[in-house]
């Protein structure tokens, strides 16, 4: 028994089709690409399955749901109310999960690993299905879709910077971390921070109560999940990923990743430094000052940036939002000319045995909660909390194996014996000096 129905939903039809178990596995794992019509889900299986031509010729265009189901079971994925329902003996599918790579003409021995979001809901009785789907459709086809790119990149971001611009106080701009003690393990904003972190933190009508932040972070675990299983589908398979379409609903209303994350984090400090070297600033009206960072915005994303080793910004966020992980050059793999490891993994790359991928993180951000990718504050608080007590046991081991150096009892036992360069001793507060 390997044979079972399938029904695929989406807002518009319903396709109905006997087909072999192993189809309905790859149609779940084509999830993971966000489909919200069945042509859409159709495109994402070629990230599984190698020229799904035929698919269309599977099905039958039904009125409504066939609940019978056939040899194996039954599978119904609803595109539209976000639901998979299945009762069968050929499977378990789930929002994790992992197929093998069909080649166009059968199963090869590469797994291929799949993540969804979170909003899918899985259920083992197509009774429950039946009841709880209609609602489910119901509240998702109510909300119009939300391009909240227009909003993070578009005339309320420059508008709501220009404005703080003008009304700062360029004297407040100088803020010497010296004078601060122990700077390094407490939050400080300077005054473009704050102006960062208040365009963040702010509940938004145009983003629907939700702030920039929120949007943000919504889901970059799932794309950052996707994004992995992705480049490892690369190296197995030694070939990149079909990409999701510029055409696509994830495309065009998707959510936000880990580079596009940082990278919009860059491009504020580089608008807000920027707007304050301008010296005429205080002279600029506010849609001359608007306009101005309106190209500087352009500017910044679409040339090479050395920081991202030449990389153009535009095109790296396009990447992740088409969910193709960003590969490096083999000689790019080599930190050290001397170090042998560096250079094999750099001359597998070069000659086409491996495939190495360039990532970006948050170590540059602020350590502030507005720059974090804590859910709450009280998470963000209670994180710093745990780290700060961590930093001083370390600080409390230290000055007490300096004590047992100066008896001359450092033996063995020394926990930090071999790790000093790792450990270096805290700074301890200036001596006064000598009347």
């Amino acid at each position: 028994m390997s044979e079972i129905k399938l029904n695929l939903v989406d807002s518009q039809k319903i396709l109905v089709g006997t087909i072999h178990g192993s189809v309905g596995d790859y149609c779940v794992a084509a999830l993971s690409a966000e489909p919200e019509t069945i042509r859409e889900l159709e495109a994402a299986l070629e990230r599984f399955e190698k020229d799904p031509e035929d698919f269309h010729k599977l099905f039958r265009e039904r009125s409504e749901i066939d609940m019978e189901p056939y040899d194996a079971g039954i599978l119904v994925i609803d595109l539209a109310a976000r639901m998979v329902a299945y009762e069968s003996t050929y499977s378990l599918p789930s929002a994790v999960g992992e197929v093998e790579y069909h080649n166009g003409k059968h199963a090869t021995d590469v797994i291929l690993r799949y993540c969804l979001p979170d909003d899918w809901e899985f259920v083992d009785e197509i009774d429950h299905y039946r009841f709880a789907s209609p609602e489910r459709r119901r509240k998702r086809l109510s909300i119009t879709p939300l391009n909240t790119r227009e909003v993070l990149y578009g005339p309320p971001l420059l508008e709501f910077l220009a404005t703080n611009i003008r009304l700062l106080d360029f004297k407040d701009l100088t803020i010497e971390a010296d004078a601060v003690p122990n700077v390094e393990r407490i939050s400080i904003l300077s005054p473009i921070g704050e102006i960062h972190a208040q365009w963040l933190l702010a509940p938004r009508e145009d983003l629907r109560g939700q702030s920039p932040r929120d949007v943000l972070l919504a889901k970059q675990d799932f794309i950052s999940c996707d994004l992995q299983f992705r480049a490892w589908q690369w190296s197995s398979m030694l070939e990149g990923p079909p990409c999701i379409s510029r055409d696509s609903f994830a495309y065009r209303f998707g959510g936000f990743g880990v580079h596009e994350w940082v990278l919009y984090y860059d491009l504020l400090r580089h608008l807000l430094n920027s707007a304050f070297d301008l010296k005429d600033v205080d002279e600029l009206d506010l849609q001359a000052l608007v306009s101005r960072l309106e190209t500087l915005k352009n500017d910044w994303l679409n040339q090479p940036n050395e920081e991202l080793e030449g990389r153009i910004p535009a095109i790296v966020i396009d990447n992740e939002r088409r969910r193709l992980p960003e590969a490096m050059g083999g000689r790019s793999m080599v930190i050290d000319e001397d170090c042998p490891l560096c250079k094999m993994m750099g001359d597998a790359c070069e000659a086409g045995r491996e495939v190495c991928f360039w990532h970006l993180d948050t170590s540059q951000m602020d350590d502030h909660f507005a720059f974090s990718s804590f859910a709450t504050e009280k998470e963000y608080l209670e994180a710093q909390l745990q780290m700060e007590i961590q930093h001083r046991e370390i600080d409390r081991r230290w000055k007490e194996r300096e004590e047992r150096i100066a008896r001359g009892e450092a033996g063995d036992d020394d926990p930090f014996l071999g790790l000093d360069e790792y450990f270096p001793a805290p700074v301890s507060e200036p001596e006064p000096p000598e009347a």
